[in-house]
């Protein structure tokens, strides 16, 4: 009789630590599809935002989205950027007139310029990556500034050579730090939808088929 209450004893503990498991597995896999969503939620949502609200955005913020940029991928991790962070009002009006497609930054109260760092890019024909390392920046800050509820917009900069030389003056570089981009970023003042840009003719699978 001892034998079997224990028995029994023991097949309750082992099925309340089942159903335990179970019911914390399930959870752990509802976290994992609801953070899968939010970030593709947050993708599909980014879209290219060019007025704001008369609102400075925090300083813990700005961080945020440094932190994003540098968290991109990079060829050999040479990381062969430089982030300009520009909140003054006087410097922002001298983007927008460095630019033509930069006029907003004049209204914005942030904007970020992205470098590409010659003193850390590559040596030889790896050289120019660091255009794909800096363009993978800017989209983790542009994809980040969306979730934080923030509006931005990439205002192209590289590869002209006439803005890339006006953007240098204004924000003093050197020769070694080539302008990519300017991100004008503040708090949107109107909701804007994103474009739907899926297109099945844009993809192939396994080869290259015409269509």
């Amino acid at each position: 009789m001892k034998i079997s209450m224990i028995i029994n004893a023991v097949l309750a503990i082992a099925l309340v630590f089942l159903s335990y498991k179970l019911a914390v597995t399930g959870n752990d896999k509802g976290k994992e599809q609801d953070s899968s969503e939010v970030v593709l939620n947050t993708i599909l949502k980014r879209t290219s935002i060019r007025s704001y609200e008369n609102k400075t955005v925090e300083k813990e913020k700005i961080e945020k989205l440094l932190r994003a940029g540098m968290a991109a991928p990079t060829a050999m991790n040479k990381q062969p950027w430089h982030f300009v962070v520009v909140t003054d009002k006087g410097q922002l009006q001298k983007l927008s007139e460095a630019n033509p497609y930069a006029a907003m930054a004049a209204k914005a109260p942030l904007a970020i310029v992205v470098c590409g760092d010659m003193n850390k890019a590559a040596e030889g024909n790896a050289r120019e990556f660091w255009i794909q390392d800096c363009a993978a920046a800017t989209e983790n800050i542009l994809l980040a500034a969306t979730g934080m509820g923030l509006g931005a917009v990439w205002t192209g900069t590289y590869p002209s050579k006439e803005r890339c030389a006006d953007v240098a003056k204004v924000l003093g570089l050197p020769e070694s730090l080539i302008p990519l981009n300017t991100i004008v970023i503040g708090y949107p003042d109107a909701d804007v939808s994103p474009k739907d840009k899926w297109n099945t003719e844009n993809i192939s699978y396994n080869t290259y088929v015409e269509e």
